[in-house]
């Protein structure tokens, strides 16, 4: 889908920072919005979503259990 997302999980990355999960999270609603940067009208709800999906995938990193092998 966006190949600027990185995997943000052990083993690919092991020191995930709120900056990488927020950047991954801007670059996710700039690919489904089609808007690199929103207009004023759209802005709230631009980093409404961003907010709400970083908060989803810090959720998520911090569920998984990862396991040895593949």
């Amino acid at each position: 889908m966006c190949r600027s997302i990185k995997t943000l999980r052990p083993p690919y990355t092991e020191d995930v920072t709120e900056d990488d999960v927020r950047a991954a999270a801007l670059q996710y609603v700039r690919k489904i919005s089609g808007f690199r940067a929103p207009a004023a009208h759209n802005a709230e709800a631009f980093d409404r979503a961003v907010e709400t999906i970083a908060r989803a995938s810090e959720e998520l990193l911090g569920a998984l259990q990862v396991r040895g092998g593949r």
